[in-house]
């Protein structure tokens, strides 16, 4: 059974983790090459504008396989070295093919995201939380330290201050405190959380593919790229949109007051 379904609505993915008997733990082997095909099929397909990340079951995500920590299996066997290399080889792949998706992702957070499961939820764009939903990044409470690259993350999303309170407590937050803190941009009730998530994807989906993928791009270049950089690459890729059909749809639509008809040429 594979880590990861697809699902494709119209100009939409879904993507599904799988593994609900064990509340889509990962870092099983295979993990990480699994997602990240997912996630170049969804970047290679000029039909899809937006993303959603959900769970299946009841949990969004409870992190890291205990059960494969303790009985030092799968990303976690072997002496150090090969541990070192089941993070970078297959726990990495995880983070950094969802973070560098070019397509808009949100996350639907339907229940607990502990751990790495967090972290793959804020590897996200948006992330929409089910009143159900806790967030916690608890690496310290088994001895650990975010293995992921939350620790580069976290406070970019939630500020200094309150990355380190979460991380060095291992507090578990519900989604009302994690929206409070910026982890997640809106809380509804569970039976609407993919409601609300595919009615924001959809309204993503309106804009014109190319340059939407371009505006990604450059935000996420800018949390560690210089503001003349930036700005270079803003008048690169804005040149070419210029020279796009879409940007002479959008002007048209204006000018004739109606609802643009992006085709993503």
């Amino acid at each position: 059974m594979s880590i990861i379904l697809l699902e494709k609505r119209g100009p939409i993915m879904v993507m599904t983790l799988n593994r609900p008997d064990a509340m889509n733990a990962l870092g099983e082997e295979g993990d990480g090459p699994a997602i990240a095909a997912a996630c170049n099929e969804i970047v290679a397909d000029p039909e899809i504008r937006c993303a959603v990340l959900t769970g299946a079951g009841r949990a969004f995500s409870a992190g890291g396989n205990v059960k494969a920590m303790k009985e030092k299996t799968g990303a976690f066997s072997g002496k150090p070295h090969i541990v070192r290399n089941g993070y970078r080889n297959n726990i990495h792949m995880i983070v950094k093919s969802l973070y560098n998706m070019e397509v808009p992702l949100i996350s639907a957070i339907n229940g607990p995201a502990i751990g790495l499961g967090c972290d793959v939820a804020c590897m996200a764009d948006i992330r929409i939380a089910s009143e159900k939903a806790k967030m916690g990044v608890t690496f310290l409470k088994l001895g650990l330290i975010p293995g992921d690259g939350g620790a580069w993350l976290m406070p970019r999303l939630i500020g200094a201050s309150r990355a380190a309170e979460l991380l060095f407590t291992g507090d578990v937050i519900d989604a009302h405190k994690a929206a409070e803190w910026g982890l997640v941009s809106k809380v509804v009730p569970a039976d609407e959380l993919m409601d609300e998530a595919m009615a924001l994807a959809e309204r993503i989906a309106q804009q014109p593919p190319q340059a939407l993928r371009l505006a990604k791009t450059l935000m996420r270049h800018g949390n560690t790229a210089s503001y003349e950089t930036i700005m270079e690459m803003s008048a690169a890729a804005q040149a070419l949109m210029h020279e796009t059909e879409d940007h002479l749809e959008g002007v048209d639509a204006i000018l004739e007051k109606r609802t643009p008809d992006f085709k993503g040429r």
